[in-house]
């Protein structure tokens, strides 16, 4: 629309000069003088008004930001008594606003008058020239370029705006370019993929794996190591070792920079995004749940019968829980699970999870929101219902992995250590038993 509006004030300017130089040629002469003032005016205004748009804009976010809040916490206000401090507070934000707002009122202002000015030297030299030239013109042609001069002021005063709002608004068409640039994700399925049976022993062998968040500075530095089927591997390491930077690798979220990961003895770079991540399970740090029903979430494709739901929720511990509430399985949940507690949503991934039972399982941080009794529900849960598969599990709470067939500790994004956990606490020049020994597990 704005584009629309800039290119018919620019076709408008041009067609008045056109008539004005036909019926008055001697006017061509100050057309480029004109032209280079009308020019300058633009280009100073234009960059000005941008930026003094900037500044209104980020002083305008402020105040709906504070009002939002205000509205939210309006009883929290009115019960301390400081209603008046947030009226002064969104009153300033206001007049810090209005500072912002007034000099590009000003700005306004500024360029009208000078365009004025350009106008009326153009209206000024078309009638000179009509005059000058009174013996030789025709009358009608004097009349159709003057009224045609007399309307360019109010022509150049909306060529100049347009051009602010074409260059303000072409910032969403660098947006879009930008998007459109941004480096797409691998294939979704690559030929027929792995058989319908992959994984079924659930074997990993990482060979040389470095994985980057940013080119040449590298997360995890050549690691390599092989998981057993049916092993269950506890993944330590301090903050910023590099753990969950390995499922991530797993779940091809993160592309390896070099080496690669074998599952079942198949290159996952090989496969599909979905050929790959529909066939292993993870249990996530962060719950996430979707608005809809508590049966869409556990089962989003409708794949399993109520009974399989059942009794998964039976092995989650929320059996009970769901047959409580006045819908069961159709009870809703509300946007992002807020509805039910961080620990219920994570139970709620646990059932989802047994219902699925991949030969893969990832338990990234599984029981950080609940508590030690649930907790401890939650891996016998794990220990019985996934016996037969391979579970990666990522723990800051060392005694969820002490049972652990292998233990894996990362340092800064390097495999340090790669043994049974009883074999570790063996050893008191061990890392893991010096996180052990600050965990209090050992003395």
């Amino acid at each position: 629309m704005t584009l629309r509006g800039w290119t018919a004030c620019f076709f408008g300017v041009l067609g008045t000069l056109f008539v004005i130089s036909m019926s008055t040629p001697t006017f061509m002469a100050v057309v480029l003088p004109i032209g280079v003032v009308y020019y300058v005016i633009q280009r100073f205004y234009v960059a000005t008004s941008r930026q003094l748009k900037r500044l209104e804009s980020v002083s305008r976010s402020p105040i709906y930001s504070h009002f939002g809040e205000s509205i939210t916490g309006a009883s929290t206000i009115r019960a301390f008594g400081v209603t008046e401090r947030f009226v002064e507070e969104s009153e300033r934000g206001v007049d810090h606003n209005q500072l912002c707002y007034y000099p590009s009122c000003i700005a306004n202002r500024w360029l009208a008058i000078r365009l004025e000015m350009v106008g009326n030297l153009i209206i000024f030299f078309a009638a000179l020239f009509a005059v000058l030239a009174r013996d030789t013109i025709n009358p009608g042609l004097v009349g159709l370029s003057v009224s045609y001069a007399l309307q360019i002021t109010q022509t150049l005063n909306w060529l100049v705006r347009m051009t602010s709002e074409v260059e303000t608004n072409i910032v969403a068409v660098e947006r879009i370019k930008e998007y459109a640039e941004t480096k797409q994700e691998a294939a979704w399925t690559v030929g027929t993929g792995p058989g319908s049976t992959w994984p079924e022993t659930g074997a990993i062998q990482l060979d040389g794996l470095t994985l980057c968040y940013r080119e040449g500075e590298p997360v995890l530095k050549e690691l390599t190591c092989s998981v057993a089927p049916r092993e269950k591997l506890g993944i330590v390491g301090r903050t910023g070792a590099g753990k969950s930077t390995l499922t991530l690798g797993l779940f091809r979220i993160v592309e390896a920079s070099s080496g690669r990961i074998l599952i079942d003895g198949i290159d996952i770079s090989s496969l599909g995004l979905q050929q790959l991540r529909s066939r292993i399970t993870i249990i996530p740090q962060d719950p996430v749940l979707f608005s809809g029903t508590l049966r869409m979430n556990l089962d989003p494709f409708q794949t399993y019968s109520d009974d399989d739901i059942w009794r998964s929720l039976r092995h989650a511990h929320l059996e009970s829980f769901v047959r409580g509430l006045p819908a069961g399985l159709l009870n809703e949940v509300s946007e992002g699970g807020e509805n039910l507690s961080v620990g219920q949503r994570q139970l709620v991934c646990l059932a989802r999870a047994l219902l699925r039972k991949t030969p893969l399982l990832v338990l990234d941080e599984a029981t950080a929101a609940v508590d030690l009794e649930t907790d401890e529900l939650i891996q016998k849960t794990i220990r019985s219902e996934f016996a037969s598969c391979t579970v990666l599990t990522i723990a800051h709470r060392l005694n969820t992995i002490l049972d652990s067939t292998r233990v894996m500790v990362l340092d800064k994004g390097q495999l340090v250590e790669y043994a049974p956990p009883d074999q570790l606490l063996a050893d008191p020049n061990s890392l893991f038993y010096s996180m052990a020994k600050d965990a209090g597990i050992v003395n």
